[in-house]
């Protein structure tokens, strides 16, 4: 009479026991799989970190090469030990690679304020710049009015703040100078893709500065004057060689620009302002490192800015 009973409960007491044991073993095999994520994660964390630290000793590696440089000479050109790509090499567990652009080789978005002003040289160069590359050069007034402490309007294309709080969300001008290039998406008429077009060609310094005839690119000497041409440019770039010119005058009396009165205002020789490109690898992880260093009068190197990505 009870034997059915007992089949029955033994039954649900086996199903009992196969939940269990599935329960269990999805909860153990759940447990396990978020350990090993976490000590993945945890491994990819130390990989990185391990990594940035290479990358720094790489920017250490430039600060010393740029002090080192300023003990042997007062001029910098391209045939110099800092303007060397250094290779990617291997390091224990990862690598490393870098190399140092001069920021003086590019124009200084600041010099368009000096004292407070429009500099009219430096204004005229940033407009021949834009023209170069296909933009509007009236976005250097608006790019004024960011930087200048004044509320006055430029003609043209300027904006202060009333522009500003018209946008969606509201914002006022910086009212000072700009510290990165990205900055300029914020300027009025600046697009992403202008950006994107003068990033390569501008820089953003903390003081002004002179461009440094012996590393810039044609596109900056295109800005001296208005009839220069991308051959005229080539020409000088040619002209220059690696070396580059040892004094301002010897450029400006160059054959390609004799004629043209260039005014020496604003360019020179040598440079102060560089950027460390700094790129490594440890185990899985990867960084990008850029350092903007500034070599000082008593010829110490301190980095100003440092970001990963572009800066």
């Amino acid at each position: 009479m009870n034997a059915p009973r007992n089949t029955s409960q033994s039954g649900v007491a086996l199903i009992t026991a196969l939940l269990v044991v599935a329960i269990v073993t999805v909860i153990a095999t759940g447990m396990a799989t978020r350990q090993q994520l976490d000590i993945r994660r945890s491994a990819n964390i130390l990989d990185r970190d391990q990594a940035y630290l290479l990358a720094l000793g790489v920017e250490s590696w430039g600060r010393s090469i740029l002090i080192q440089d300023r003990r042997e000479n007062n001029v910098d050109n391209l045939s110099e030990v800092w303007a060397t790509v250094l290779p990617p090499l291997n390091v224990e567990g990862g690598e490393v690679a870098g190399h140092i652009e001069d920021m003086q080789g590019r124009f200084n978005i600041n010099n368009l304020v000096k004292d407070g002003k429009p500099n009219t040289v430096d204004v005229q160069r940033f407009e021949r710049l834009l023209k170069t590359l296909e933009l509007n050069p009236n976005l250097s007034q608006a790019v004024i009015d960011w930087i200048d402490s004044d509320s006055e309007t430029m003609p043209g294309n300027g904006a202060e703040d009333g522009e500003y709080l018209g946008h969606n969300p509201p914002y006022r001008t910086a009212n000072n100078i700009i510290s990165s290039v990205s900055e300029l998406r914020l300027v009025n008429g600046f697009t992403k893709e202008a950006v994107a077009r003068l990033e390569p060609f501008i820089s953003a310094l903390p003081a002004y500065t002179l461009i440094n005839v012996n590393t810039a690119p044609p596109e900056i000497f295109m800005m001296l004057a208005d009839d220069l041409t991308k051959t005229d440019a080539e020409a000088i770039i040619e002209d220059r060689g690696t070396k580059g010119y040892a004094e301002i005058q010897a450029f400006i009396t160059s054959p390609t620009l004799k004629s043209r009165n260039i005014p020496a205002d604003g360019l020179g020789v040598s440079s102060d302002y560089f950027r460390v490109d700094a790129a490594s690898r440890f185990g899985k992880g990867q960084v990008r490192l850029l350092g903007l260093i500034h070599r000082t009068a008593d010829n110490k190197a301190q980095t100003l800015v440092r970001a990963q990505g572009v800066y």
